[in-house]
């Protein structure tokens, strides 16, 4: 398959073409060609089951590479919706929480993309899925929810802006002089501080970083910033039941969601969500 592809996107040829590591979704390979380096993207098996929409990214995509915080995009590859972008060289994973804060802030503050991404409605839609494809619901499960239910109600109505909405430290490549972003997959108008928070917990944050993390944004409230960290782990605990019924890759998403219900209920129990939720 692989082979066909590439010959579609680079007809005439190729130099190599390697794997890249480090998704649990989709495949990613690495194409040199003509002196250039560039990154095909292969969605994994039903993937519009997680609330991805391929066209979605790619608009995504190219909205990210025009503020010059993702890689350029080179090509759209249809009917199948993969995904070629440059590749860019530097470190996977290494950002710091100002760094971050100041791609998040250039992101918020432009104009509207498509798609939408409510973490709320999202975890209902992946228990509904979970449901459908055999996937049985845990025993956390409906205490997760009526707790989601109350920080919804403490949100209360946002203004949308343009959210990356899966900031894993993976999603980070430092090029020395500046960061990118990459892997637009759940993009789409969102709350942004469900992406400082989603930023937070992926990377480790603790009390002081989440404080840093939002003085370098420009401000933000610390109280939701604590209570939106729950519906980050809630919304990564959902995704992973979802998989265990769709996915084919060779990955424990059993233990992924295992993880992620445990560390929802660390943050539920810690002082400063109870302090935030009451």
């Amino acid at each position: 398959m692989i082979d066909s592809l590439v010959e579609r996107v680079w007809p005439g040829g190729v130099d190599a073409v390697e794997p890249l590591g480090g998704g649990i979704t989709n495949r990613n390979f690495k194409v040199s060609a003509g002196g250039e380096a560039f990154v095909l993207r292969i969605g994994g098996k039903d993937t519009e089951l997680l609330g991805i929409d391929r066209r979605v990214e790619h608009e995504a995509s190219l909205a990210a590479a025009a503020l010059g915080i993702g890689p350029e995009v080179v090509a759209f590859v249809e009917p199948e919706g993969y995904l070629v972008t440059r590749f860019v060289e530097g470190e996977v994973g290494r950002v710091t929480a100002a760094e971050a804060a100041w791609l998040l802030r250039r992101l918020h503050g432009s104009p509207p993309i498509p798609g939408r991404f409510d973490a709320f409605r999202v975890v209902e839609e992946y228990a509904a899925t979970a449901r459908r494809h055999g996937v049985a619901l845990p025993p956390g499960f409906a205490s997760a929810k009526a707790t989601a239910d109350r920080i919804e109600q403490r949100r209360g109505p946002v203004e949308l802006r343009p959210c990356h909405n899966d900031l894993l430290a993976a999603n980070f490549v430092h090029g020395g002089e500046r960061v990118w972003i990459v892997d637009w997959e759940y993009a789409g108008m969102g709350d942004p501080a469900f992406d400082l928070a989603n930023f937070a917990v992926n990377n480790g944050l603790g009390e002081a970083g989440d404080d840093a993390l939002l003085e370098a944004y420009g401000g933000g409230d610390p109280a939701v910033h604590v209570l939106i960290r729950f519906m980050s782990d809630f919304r990564e605990a959902m995704w992973g039941l979802v998989q265990q019924g769709i996915a084919e890759l060779d990955f424990d998403f059993a233990a992924y969601a295992e993880e992620h219900f445990a560390r929802l209920e660390a943050t539920a129990a810690d002082r400063r969500f109870r302090a935030a939720l009451a």
